[in-house]
């Protein structure tokens, strides 16, 4: 190289297979759709067994100070941000040239932000302030109503968000396999 040559700096690209901001990107969403996913699947293979099995009072009290908790930093991001990030995503891998991650992507947004997202935000949260509302009944046959009523509601509805949150985890992974290979490939045109 000769002394006064320049060197060129360009970020990779597509078509090199480097690190392009849609893989960049498409990466985070899996991360936080796969954590979103691993949120409501774990309440619905052990919180709420749990939870049925306690005293009513125990279950409705539980759950009131979960309900208050859950809303935090650590929460947030995977929560409201991963319809967020798969949408930046999709409109990267698009300019991008890379249609079939693209459109994986933007469904994945789609299925987590309707099955997941506002699922949540339209039965579940309300439901959660609902119960959140309730004095703990003393008495056990009084709690166990309480607790019949909302848990096997709330637990149907988690149960689609997590297939949601699945699907949605599933569509971004594919998506990111597709992005991780050099752009010549016919599959992602």
């Amino acid at each position: 190289m000769e002394p006064n040559a320049q060197v060129r700096f360009s970020p990779p690209r597509a078509t090199d297979g480097g690190l392009t901001p849609a893989l960049i990107t498409a990466w985070v969403g899996v991360l936080f759709a796969g954590a979103i996913f691993g949120f409501f699947y774990a309440w619905v293979c052990s919180t709420m067994w749990g939870l049925d099995e306690a005293d009513p009072r125990v279950a409705i009290a539980a759950m009131q100070a979960m309900n208050a908790s859950v809303r935090n930093a650590v929460f947030f991001p995977a929560f409201f941000l991963t319809p967020v990030v798969l949408g930046l995503a999709a409109a990267l891998a698009w300019r991008e040239r890379r249609r079939v991650s693209s459109r994986l992507l933007l469904a994945a947004a789609a299925v987590y932000l309707l099955g997941g997202l506002i699922l949540t935000m339209t039965v579940n949260v309300p439901m959660n302030e609902a119960l959140g509302d309730v004095a703990v009944p003393s008495d056990l046959d009084e709690a166990r109503m309480v607790w019949r009523d909302y848990s096997g509601r709330w637990q149907l509805f988690n149960q689609l968000r997590t297939v949601a949150s699945g699907v949605s985890l599933a569509l971004a992974s594919a998506a990111l396999v597709l992005l991780h290979r050099r752009s010549g490939h016919e599959a992602d045109r």
